[in-house]
């Protein structure tokens, strides 16, 4: 699908509401499936990895319903028997979070996915089961285990992607004995690991931290069922956010200021841009002021990355971001998708590994000969939304669906913003 976004002839301005998070909907499903008993979970947006993270906990073991905005999720207190594979659609979280609670269920588990999924790495969770002669089998058809962990030390690096942790998180509770997980500094997102727990500790399940990088996880622990409203998402604000930081007269609703997402962090690197705003409870209101380039570490928050590509191209000076590396394995390479999409409208980026270097160009930019590509990625597609509103520029994206694995709603909700969106063809 093509989509031609534009600024109206006003100036940018209203408000927008952050969409619930993502990555907190994911784990109070999870929660929710696996305690025995009724959890209300509100403040739901339907997004394609929320869907089938609901549609994989209805498969396994619970009973779901789903209302405008809400789902109730009924823990069967067992596992049911499987007849068909689960489809984790494009949803890495799902994915990563599903192997470790399928050696639970006592029979064989075969995951499908869609677009890259099945060729996104798992060699964390494959020597884990290997170690424990289970099987463990990935191909681009799908990825199937079998076989039960068993309780007891576990070691991983602490650089790999916070998935694989919580996805043990959610598992090694049930068995009937205590673990450990060791993870080998530096400990990387340590903000979605913390959310992963705070998660858990609503839902009855605890763990702590023994030192910095080591966590006790007791055994013979159940999942209660509870109610959970789940809160704004501080990785989709950021788009609002920027374009707040650059044109002023944007006001963002619905971020919790006690939040644990990593995320959170958009707010203090725009701060170190110059960006000036006001903030009154879960509120924030941008006005227009001067930016320049700042050094920006990802290593907590790689999902920022494709729209702080697009702030570095807008700010005065240099914008370096670095611990960037996790971007090149999700939904696209996305260094390398907006690099492209970003020096077809005269963007000056380069990159080295994980590093990418942006120069200030917004007097340079201009309107591409040819459609940009979305890369079938939601980030890259409204990170260049976010670009065509800044700067004035008529940008005609494809692969515009993609926003549909976590912010379906998105262009609906910019044109109150000074958003023109026509759907082409």
């Amino acid at each position: 699908m093509l989509v031609t976004i534009t600024r109206s002839p006003r100036k940018i301005s209203g408000t927008i509401t952050a969409p619930p998070s993502k990555s907190m909907a994911h784990r109070a499903v999870l929660c929710a499936a696996l305690a025995e008993g009724r959890s209300h979970i509100t403040n739901l947006e339907f997004s394609k990895d929320i869907s089938a993270t609901l549609g994989a906990a209805g498969q396994l073991c619970a009973e779901v319903r789903t209302g405008p905005a809400d789902a109730v999720v009924e823990g069967l207190g067992h596992f049911r028997p499987l007849s068909a594979p689960v489809d984790c659609c494009e949803s890495g979280s799902t994915l990563r979070f599903l192997i470790p609670i399928a050696s639970l269920t006592g029979q064989a588990v075969t995951f499908t996915g869609r677009g890259r999924l099945m060729e996104r790495p798992q060699s964390v969770y494959e020597t884990l089961y290997r170690e424990q002669n289970l099987r463990f089998e990935q191909s681009s058809a799908g990825l199937t285990v079998e076989g039960a962990l068993t309780p007891g030390d576990y070691t991983l690096a602490g650089n790999v992607s916070s998935q694989f942790i919580s996805g043990l998180l959610f598992a090694l509770p049930l068995l009937d004995g205590d673990s450990t997980l060791h993870l080998l500094p530096p400990v990387e997102s340590r903000s979605y690991i913390d959310m992963t727990r705070a998660v858990q500790a609503a839902f009855g399940v605890t763990s702590r931290w023994l030192d910095g990088n080591t966590l006790a996880l007791p055994g013979r622990q159940h999942y209660h069922p509870c109610d959970h409203a789940v809160e704004g998402d501080y990785s989709q604000a950021a788009f609002p956010a920027v374009l707040g930081a650059v044109c002023g007269g944007v006001t963002v609703t619905g971020l919790s200021p006690d939040t644990l997402q990593g995320d959170a962090v958009i707010l203090d690197i725009l701060h170190r841009c110059g960006a000036q705003f006001t903030r009154e409870g879960d509120t924030v209101t941008f006005a227009k002021a001067p930016l320049h380039g700042v050094d920006i570490d990802l290593a907590d928050c790689p999902d920022l990355g494709p729209v702080l590509m697009v702030l570095g191209l807008l700010c005065e000076g240099t914008t370096v971001i670095r611990n960037a590396e996790r971007l090149r394995l999700k939904e696209s390479d996305r260094i390398a998708a907006m690099e492209a999409e970003l020096r077809a409208c005269g963007g000056v980026l380069e990159s080295a590994g994980g590093t990418i270097t942006v120069q200030g160009c917004a007097d340079h930019l201009h309107a591409p000969e040819a459609p940009l590509h979305g890369h079938n990625d939601h980030r890259v597609v409204m990170s260049l939304a976010v670009l065509a509103l800044c700067t004035g520029l008529p940008l005609t994206v494809d692969d515009a669906e993609a926003i549909q694995k976590s912010w379906p709603h998105f262009f609906t909700a910019i044109r109150p913003l000074g958003a023109e969106v026509e759907y082409v063809g």
